[in-house]
């Protein structure tokens, strides 16, 4: 690491060399978890499925619809740009096609210097909380639990103290405030509507922790990526909340949305990070450095799907159906937002096998979502996660399977 002694000292960055010198105060390097898919795989490997059943993969969330023609024929029809460079900040094209989707869906006008166009969520809840807490000598993160792993992959980037905000039955899987630790932290990341649990926050409840935001100083930011599968009425955003106690400048205050579920099409890596516009001012010079600029052709036939509703109401009609069928079969009452059940089986690593063995069906235990608290308790043990991302057809016989393992 002494090379980086030596490097002039107008390219020494704060945004280029974040992450290794983070590596360089510590000595260490980087020690990521498995993913939940990797714990998954190690847990089956052993295991022949039956073959007498199809198998049925319900783990991931990722729609197994055809990405809607009009958006392949864009993507189709601008292939001749892969020639050029994209601009980081992206296309003006996206950008407003972006900011018509807020203010339609959310009722909420953004400027141009409140929204970014990015490379799918994934990366910006990586190296957001990079860029963000670069400065800080010991900082503190919050977030959901269970969660969304690539939460806990920015807090061992970051070298932050985590602060799990348990989603648990007891509490109806919304976080519950502690305003002593809340007034410890840099960063809280909420994820309403929530994967996995399903939970849903009100405008009231969200303005609640837009007021704590302000109140401790700390950023808050929701992982949105679900706010356009509902199954009843449409559900609020942060941003909505923001303005409705008051704090008209989002001062504090971010969130994420993307179109891999609104649009079945996670390979067109489209989202936005969008809020406080002092935040993402230096953000934006961060992102230069970072490499994540989409290829011209993917942000033309995303500006396409953001632009566009039939299709989002046309996806949501069969998740609607599915869940109905999950309500006849298994009696769950259909939750309010995501394509997920969040199932209590027990035992649920044994009962994942036992699924896979039998019935040659996959399904991800809870616990792998989740993390231990302070009380050795872990919020998704005994639950598993079905994701209701086929068609009807299949979905009804996935789940008729699920109930027979039940009832053995």
């Amino acid at each position: 690491m002494r090379v980086l002694t030596k490097l002039p000292l107008q390219i020494r960055s704060k945004e280029f060399f974040a992450i290794i010198t983070l590596i360089y105060k510590s000595g260490k390097t980087m020690h990521f978890k498995p993913y939940p898919f990797e714990k998954l795989n190690l847990l089956l490997q052993d295991i022949t499925p039956n073959s007498n059943y199809t198998p049925s993969v319900l783990t991931i969330g990722e729609p197994q619809f055809e990405t809607p023609d009009f958006i392949q024929k864009k993507l189709c029809e601008s292939s001749s740009y892969l020639q050029k460079y994209p601009k980081t900040t992206g296309e003006a094209q996206l950008r407003e096609a972006m900011r018509g989707f807020v203010k339609q869906r959310f009722q909420v006008k953004l400027t141009d210097e409140q929204i970014i166009p990015t490379f799918g969520t994934r990366e910006v809840l990586f190296n957001f909380p990079q860029f963000l807490l670069f400065e800080k000598e010991s900082p503190v993160m919050a977030y959901t639990n269970p969660f969304y792993q690539i939460y806990e992959g920015a807090a061992i980037a970051t070298r932050s103290e985590v602060i799990h905000l348990n989603l648990t039955k007891d509490n109806n899987f919304k976080p519950e405030i502690n305003e002593a630790d809340l007034a410890r932290c840099d960063l809280v990341i909420l994820n309403f509507p929530n994967n996995p649990t399903t939970a849903t926050l009100t405008l009231d409840e969200l303005g609640e922790w837009v007021k704590l935001a302000l109140k401790h100083n700390f950023v808050l930011l929701n992982d949105e990526c679900y706010s356009e599968i509902y199954t009843q009425e449409p559900i609020v955003s942060l941003l909505e909340a923001t303005e409705h106690v008051g704090n008209k400048n989002l001062k504090n205050i971010l969130v994420i949305n993307s179109i891999s579920k609104r649009s079945s099409a996670p390979g067109l890596r489209s989202g936005f990070i969008a809020g406080d516009a002092e935040i993402l001012k230096e953000y934006m010079k961060y992102r230069t450095y970072v490499g994540c600029a989409s290829p011209l052709p993917l942000q033309f036939a995303a500006a396409a799907a953001w632009s566009e509703e039939e299709h989002v109401s046309a996806s949501r009609k069969i998740y609607q159906e599915n869940f109905k069928i999950a309500q006849e079969i298994l009696g769950i009452t259909p939750p309010k937002a995501t394509f997920y059940i969040w199932l209590y089986v027990g035992n649920a690593i044994d009962f994942t096998q036992k699924l896979y063995k039998e019935y040659n069906v996959k399904v991800l235990p809870g616990e792998f979502l989740a993390r231990e608290d302070t009380k050795g308790e872990n919020p998704g043990k005994g639950y598993i996660r079905i994701a209701l991302v086929e068609s009807p057809e299949k979905t009804k016989e996935a789940l008729s399977r699920i109930k027979e393992c039940l009832n053995d």
